[in-house]
């Protein structure tokens, strides 16, 4: 069953550079792994530098082998290090 992962990130305005460098490699690499479908970014309109992104997989398998990639963890490690705090994740399913 398809499943969407709802990622939510906090960054100071001056690191955004940094952070979207790290997030292209990201979506990058997402793009090749087997049941990704499709994501889609927002910025929050009344608090600035909070971000969601949206991402749709074939099934909650996919999405966890994808997370407990190396060059997953290794990337979202320096995301983490970047923002100062997790990243938070969200996983729904079709009710």
């Amino acid at each position: 069953m398809a499943v969407k992962i709802l990622i939510k990130r906090k960054v100071a305005k001056e690191l955004t550079p940094q952070l979207d460098e790290l997030l292209r490699k990201m979506r990058a690499l997402t793009l090749a792994q087997k049941g990704y479908i499709s994501g889609e970014t927002f910025s929050q309109i009344d608090e600035p530098g909070v971000s969601m992104v949206i991402s749709s997989w074939q099934s909650l398998d996919d999405w966890r082998a994808w997370t407990l990639s190396k060059e997953r963890v290794d990337l979202q490690e320096k995301i983490d290090q970047l923002l100062g705090e997790p990243t938070r994740y969200e996983i729904f399913e079709n009710a």
